[in-house]
């Protein structure tokens, strides 16, 4: 009687692992998709005169729509309105919105201040923080062939960012400035993006906050953010001069839902797989656009990226077949 009962538990654990298992992969296709297709589909809907605050303040509104009518259609907004604290939001979805808002203020003081390709570069090394916060915080270890899979991915993202980046020149010919306005803000942003991430996984993994949940309040708060930085900035005198939606068309709605969905896409991944497995999409999603041109605009994929393939790939696939095991202690 009991061995049918452990049968029944193991047959309902595997369902619900492989039920899982299958949300991840629809959620990291989606937001590879997404990602790789997003550049493009900026470059086409959106013209130069519109101004950037608007588009990504709008972008923000869109994604808290769409999160509450998620939640609304899944019976879970009644006791999120009624379990929500300001304590339990701040804690939960407060300090990693704030992060972010400092990281992508250093990511645009270093893209001013280093060629292209070394920003991209550079920036990959937000995947190995990842890594690491996640195990500081959440005690998540990787095993050996994980780290080297980290490590080939790093490879990857780094031969597509010679093969995509610019050949452009510095903007500064003092290498002190350089290092001092380019390197080291690049780095800090990828050190704050490992412990943002990590704290999202935690929040949602832990303390069971809703995915949803936190991508209203993320975008809030950011949203806050944005608000405060503008009021003395070109883009905040540009909305004050001309209004908030000049030089839109009905085309520019298209880029902004899209990136909305990302947005709610990318805490669902990270919910459900961690702040890794979004690392990869990101990576697998510079593919996606290289492709993309080589389809819409016959621009072919450079040698670096048909490099780069194998690597992901191979990447994805040892990352996904030798998880960390936990040793059973000797009897």
């Amino acid at each position: 009687m009991a061995s049918t009962k452990s049968k029944t538990s193991n047959s309902k654990n595997y369902s619900e692992n492989s039920g899982v298992n299958t949300r991840v992969w629809f959620y990291s296709l989606l937001l590879t998709i997404q990602y790789g297709a997003q550049p493009l589909i900026s470059k086409r809907c959106i013209g130069r005169e519109v101004i950037v605050t608007s588009s990504v303040l709008a972008c923000e509104i869109v994604k808290v729509i769409c999160a509450v009518c998620l939640m609304a259609k899944d019976g879970s907004l009644k006791r999120a309105m009624k379990e929500w604290t300001l304590i339990g939001s701040l804690t939960a979805s407060g300090l990693p919105a704030a992060i972010y808002a400092l990281q992508n203020s250093l990511l645009q003081i270093s893209y001013r201040n280093l060629d292209s390709l070394t920003f991209s570069m550079l920036n990959q090394t937000k995947l190995i923080f990842t890594a690491f916060f996640t195990y500081i915080i959440l005690r998540q270890k990787q095993s050996i062939q994980q780290i080297g899979a980290l490590f080939i991915l790093i490879l990857a993202a780094v031969l597509l960012s010679i093969g995509e980046g610019s050949r452009k020149s510095y903007g500064s010919d003092n290498r002190d400035e350089i290092v001092v306005y380019g390197i080291v803000p690049v780095l800090i942003a990828s050190v704050l993006s490992g412990l943002a991430s990590a704290l999202c996984q935690w929040a949602s993994q832990v303390k069971k906050h809703s995915s949803y949940l936190m991508t209203v309040e993320m975008s809030i708060v950011g949203s806050l953010c944005l608000l405060a930085s503008i009021s003395k900035s070109p883009d905040g005198e540009a909305m004050r001069q001309h209004g908030f939606f000049h030089g839109w068309t009905p085309l520019t709605l298209i880029p902004v839902f899209v990136n909305a969905v990302g947005g709610i896409l990318v805490g669902l991944v990270t919910s459900y797989a961690g702040g890794v497995r979004k690392g990869f999409v990101i990576v697998s999603a510079l593919l996606v656009t290289a492709l993309l041109q080589f389809v819409f605009d016959g621009k072919p994929p450079s040698m670096y990226c048909l490099l780069a393939l194998p690597l992901v790939m191979t990447s994805i696939s040892i990352y996904q077949k030798y998880p960390y095991q936990i040793k059973k202690k000797e009897a």
